[in-house]
């Protein structure tokens, strides 16, 4: 319990078009107590405000804490932020969510400061700080799941850019020609390489008959993913093998860029593409050491996040914990 008078702990929240993680942490990152549901967002913002405000209570229920003992709270959300006002202005995964006043519904009822984060960018300071990232000073983290995104650790620094924008990292153009991204441009790492991207090929070749068995394994999941091309390419079939090699070759391309221009110490691979190793990682980064330039190629090592599906509210608390001017 918070010693009288002081408060002492962190609330953090990981926003997701279909989940909210939750946890309430000591200011030695230590997470005491957490709480999972999902968001909801098809309900409307002030459903999933109220949901978000709940699981965090819960959180502080878990650990044996009241609202009291929470010093401030942050939210990671998906898609453009705009953290000076603590306003979601638009959430291409949460219909319905416009100029959602996130922080200062979460501060009226909480009691409490809060900030709001972009979950890319959260994550990258929360391997940072203590997951993958620990003891490095320049580090690109990329998140590889149904879209692609990152974030960017820059001379020790957490980097936002001019306008809090810097780290879209899945919206580097290796292909002038190609299909269009999620974003409405094309030719996009995301459009080439993300699940997304996957799911679009497998879609191509279920089309043309070319896999009795990737065509199975769709209707038994109930839709084509990238998890079912996963599946499928695991039982040997070829079309689903090669689908994930060139994503994994598109990938590649993009991450000889992020090398070149940034010049990291590491690349941390968060997201739930990071588990397709040998198809997909694999020839990522083979293609990364072909193309990038010597000298940035020395010292980059390329890892899996430290911190799994905590990494955005672990980058949450870390940015509580160092206060308002880091936050």
């Amino acid at each position: 319990m918070a010693e009288q008078g002081r408060r002492r702990y962190l609330g953090a929240v990981d926003l997701g078009g279909s989940k909210i993680l939750s946890v309430v942490a000591d200011e030695e990152g230590r997470i005491l107590g957490e709480d999972r549901r999902p968001t909801g967002a098809s309900e409307g913002p002030e459903v999933g405000l109220e949901r978000i405000a709940t699981s965090l209570e819960a959180a502080l229920a878990g650990a044996g804490l009241r609202r009291d003992d929470l010093r401030a709270v942050g939210v990671c959300s998906p898609g453009p932020i705009d953290p000076a006002r603590g306003v979601i202005p638009e959430a291409p995964n949460l219909p319905g969510w416009h100029d959602v006043p996130v922080c200062q519904y979460l501060g009226d009822r909480l009691g409490v400061p809060a900030i709001l984060e972009n979950d890319a960018t959260a994550a990258a300071y929360g391997e940072f700080v203590y997951g993958a990232g620990r003891g490095c000073r320049h580090i690109v983290y990329i998140t590889l799941s149904t879209g692609i995104g990152g974030g960017l650790v820059l001379d020790g620094r957490l980097y936002r850019g001019a306008t809090g924008a810097a780290g879209e990292i899945g919206h580097i153009t290796i292909d002038a020609d190609g299909p269009l991204c999620g974003c409405g441009k094309p030719g996009h790492v995301e459009a080439l390489a993300s699940g997304r991207a996957i799911a679009r090929e497998a879609e191509g070749v279920l089309a043309r008959g070319g896999s009795p068995l990737l065509a199975r394994l769709a209707e038994e999941d109930g839709e084509l993913t990238a998890a079912t091309v996963h599946r499928a390419a695991d039982a040997g079939d070829p079309e689903a093998r090669r689908i994930l090699q060139r994503a994994g070759y598109y990938l590649g391309i993009g991450l000889a860029a992020y090398v070149d221009v940034f010049n990291p110490e590491v690349i941390i691979i968060g997201g739930g593409l990071r588990h397709i190793r040998d198809l997909y990682l694999g020839p990522a980064e083979q293609e990364m050491r072909r193309r990038a330039m010597a000298e940035s190629l020395r010292v980059v090592r390329l890892v899996e996040a430290g911190l799994g599906d905590y990494s955005g509210v672990m980058g949450v608390v870390a940015l509580l914990r160092e206060g308002p001017a880091t936050a």
